[in-house]
């Protein structure tokens, strides 16, 4: 059992409070997740042909102004950075095959949790609260944010294993349930050239549905593609650049709730969680239909007004 909440501004009405709205949602989940903590945060975008890349250390601290000096050496330009707890945001060349391999091949001990434009992912460890409040939560900006309480059942509780997972640039995503064909379906990924960081099984769901992606599906598409992919019992809330979507499996067993106002939208595994967010008495709130597709996104927004 875990918690996943989630929430979209559909106006810039509220992005100077994201934070301040996520974290009671996140905590309210704690009962269905006191092992770890962490949320998909998507935020400001840095300047012109750089992208944010979030780095956690899960050892002892980390000297990051030496790695900022190897970034820099490395990459051939000066680098900016800001520190969170034990992870770092490094503000970076949009040049992610060299920084992966630089952190892979001279920093083993470092690990990408997000890569994109937009994207940090912060997870550790810890009742809710607790890493919300080693964060920074409250006070972070931005548009729309997915997170996550953990109850460790299939795999180790660590910060590698906590979620959000990034499994592409700018794509996140968090689940509540499990799959039982994780291990086939990793297989057939790895044989594409998919590599993996844990044995997670929502890795895997993130992978695959990144995979379809890179394959020209819509985010839409790989996310129906899922349906008859991945066996178990699941609630997904994604995160993209620019958009939100939530997916339950064909007998949506996981429970989930879906709220809208004229503000926001926003989903979580309980009604609690949403209770106290502004205008909740007046939102429309629904149970999202098994197998069934729901994405809200910016840009659909605009075309439409």
């Amino acid at each position: 059992m875990c918690g996943i909440v989630g929430l979209f501004l559909k106006t810039p009405k509220f992005e100077n409070s994201l934070g301040r709205l996520l974290t009671p949602m996140l905590v309210e989940m704690t009962e269905r997740g006191p092992d770890s903590a962490g949320f998909a945060l998507y935020g400001p975008e840095p300047p012109q042909n750089r992208i944010k890349v979030t780095l956690s250390s899960a050892g002892a601290a980390c000297d990051w102004p030496a790695l900022a000096e190897d970034f820099e050496q490395t990459l051939e330009t000066e680098v900016e950075y800001f520190v969170r707890a034990n992870h770092a945001v490094f503000i970076l060349p949009a040049q992610e095959a060299r920084i992966r391999e630089c952190v892979a091949s001279r920093h083993p001990d470092l690990h990408i949790t997000a890569i994109g434009n937009r994207l940090e992912i912060y997870k550790e460890t810890g009742l809710p609260a607790d890493v919300a409040a080693r964060f920074g939560l409250y006070e972070m900006i931005g548009s729309h944010a997915i997170g996550h309480t953990r109850m460790a059942t299939e795999s180790g509780i660590s910060g590698k294993h906590s979620h959000p997972f990034c499994a592409a640039r700018d794509f996140s995503l968090v689940h509540n349930g499990s799959l039982s064909n994780h291990n086939g379906v990793r297989d057939r990924l790895r044989h594409s050239g998919v590599t993996f960081d844990s044995d997670n099984d929502t890795e895997v769901a993130a992978k695959f549905i990144a995979h379809r992606l890179t394959l020209g599906r819509s985010l839409n598409d790989a996310l129906q593609d899922s349906l008859s992919v991945l066996d178990g019992f699941y609630t997904f809330a994604v995160g993209s650049a620019d958009g939100f979507a939530v997916l339950r499996d064909s007998i949506a067993a996981k429970p989930a709730v879906l709220g809208e106002t004229e503000d926001w939208v926003a989903m979580a595994s309980e009604y609690r969680a949403l209770a106290t967010l502004p205008g909740i008495e007046k939102a429309r709130l629904w149970e999202p239909k098994p197998a069934t597709v729901y994405s809200w996104s910016h840009d659909r927004m605009a075309q439409a007004a």
